[in-house]
């Protein structure tokens, strides 16, 4: 199984480390959060691994190379020119995902001990074309899910704006964990082209595919998004 790590992103909320690194270098514990993310799949023994880079890309290139992948078997997917956000990276590399089974992305900045063998069971249950963890925890946006965990639609609860494709009462309203299984499939079906969020995709399909989310409450989860987040991140994670 591949999977893919997302790490090109500007990190506008972690300044002032992103004036001068990339975000995905930031260290939890004496760890960087990429190291700890390509840790975290060899623990589920995934260790053909796509990481996307822009900010900084030099840096995560050097940390990447020095530290031999830290074990895995590391692929570059250069955005240096346009960052294109996590659809836009997902599609860009496409061709470095390509194999015959299902594959996996996170975000860099996000640490969980989220179990994979059972999003993967939960995926093959469901016979989903896109399967990722969400839990009750506080955010500012969050994914609607029916009683199956179908995903439905999304809301940003600062502003209440809403987008919901598929209409049904009642909706659980969770929030997104940033792991997520996909099906080689989704390349064929994915409508967005150039710098995209994932999430307008999941919404452009959920009507007629689908997509479900795993709710994992309860484990170890932390966006590692601003600078004060890394002292929660190492409380959890040593």
């Amino acid at each position: 199984m591949k999977a893919m790590i997302f790490a090109a992103g500007l990190g506008t909320r972690f300044k002032p480390w992103t004036d001068r690194h990339p975000k995905a270098l930031a260290l939890v514990n004496g760890k960087s959060l990429l190291q700890r993310n390509i840790e975290y799949l060899q623990e589920y023994n995934i260790t053909d691994v796509v990481v996307n880079v822009h900010h900084f890309a030099g840096q995560l290139i050097d940390a990447v190379e020095k530290n031999n992948g830290w074990g895995s078997n590391i692929t570059i997917s250069d955005e240096t020119d346009e960052v294109l956000e996590t659809g836009g990276g997902l599609w860009k590399a496409k061709d470095l995902l390509a194999d015959n089974e299902p594959f996996l992305t996170l975000n860099a900045d996000f640490l969980t001990n989220l179990n994979i063998e059972k999003l993967l069971e939960f995926h093959n249950d469901k016979k989903g074309l896109i399967s990722f963890g969400v839990t009750n925890r506080k955010s500012s946006r969050n994914l609607l899910l029916d009683e199956t965990n179908r995903l439905c639609g999304w809301v940003n609860n600062k502003t209440g704006e809403e987008k919901i494709p598929v209409f049904k009462p009642a909706l659980i309203s969770l929030a997104y964990s940033c792991v997520v299984v996909f099906e080689q499939a989704v390349f064929g079906l994915i409508p967005q082209r150039g710098k995209f969020s994932i999430i307008d995709s999941y919404l452009s399909l959920a009507a007629e595919h689908p997509i479900y989310g795993y709710d994992h409450s309860g484990d170890k989860l932390i966006d590692v998004g601003k600078p004060e987040s890394v002292e929660v991140a190492e409380r959890l994670f040593k």
